[in-house]
């Protein structure tokens, strides 16, 4: 058994390096940006009239679409879309590479749920907050900056943890994709050697691994974001 971590370990721990956590980190960054703009699209309450208030209508509605689609459809099946059926309608530059194809996926599937998770943090600050900085004569973006957003933000962490270490396990999706990383290296691996249940054992506690390894800097997060409020106690 040591013998068998021994050999196929390295390599797929440097799988996980080289592919894993850069498409887990980078989607992230990706799906967290989009999430926000989604929430505070959907959160907002324009005062506006007439034909500005229909563009608004609709900016919502397109938001809420986004949303309901990427959580009413497999992650798999939106993979085997963006890369093998857009291409066929001449959209290749959506999917341009694996990566590119795995990137585009997994940020706006986790963005998707992502942006429910800022959209209930956004809900929970109270309307007499709103109130008061209005009656200060703030604007509604300064509002949204400077009360809403901050408190969501600190309110959202936990979730948005547990967003990224779903995306950190759902990257072996890619391996439809064609993209080398860990779990589809494992696969290789398991068809050349034929120990099939010591390979997939080891690529799970690599992933196990790589999600403990990368939740850590959680619990300092939120410690940063808690100072702000024990401060105002």
């Amino acid at each position: 058994m040591f013998s068998f971590i021994a050999e196929y370990a390295p390599q797929l721990i440097v799988a996980g390096i080289k592919y894993t956590i850069p498409l887990a980190l980078i989607s992230f960054v990706f799906a967290v940006l989009i999430a926000t703009i989604v929430a505070v699209l959907r959160s907002y309450r324009p005062h506006s009239q007439g034909f500005q208030l229909l563009i608004w209508k609709a900016i919502k509605f397109l938001a809420w679409f986004y949303v309901w689609l990427f959580r009413s459809t497999p992650m798999l099946v939106q993979l085997f879309v963006v890369f093998y059926g857009l291409p066929k309608l001449g959209i290749s530059w959506l999917s341009p590479s694996a990566w590119a194809s795995a990137i585009w996926v997994l940020s706006l599937n986790t963005g998707a749920y992502a942006s429910e998770a800022i959209r209930a943090a956004i809900s929970s600050i109270p309307d007499t907050q709103r109130e008061a900085a209005a009656a200060l004569g703030m604007t509604d973006l300064q509002i949204f900056m400077r009360i809403i957003l901050p408190q969501a933000a600190r309110i959202s962490i936990p979730t948005l943890a547990n967003s990224f270490i779903s995306l950190v396990k759902d990257t072996s999706l890619a391996s439809v994709v064609t993209l080398v990383e860990m779990f589809y290296l494992s696969q290789q691996l398991a068809a050349v050697s034929y120990d099939t249940l010591p390979m997939y054992s080891l690529v799970a506690a690599l992933y196990a691994l790589f999600v403990t390894i990368l939740s850590i800097p959680q619990r300092y997060i939120q410690r940063w974001a808690d100072r702000f409020i024990k401060a105002e106690g």
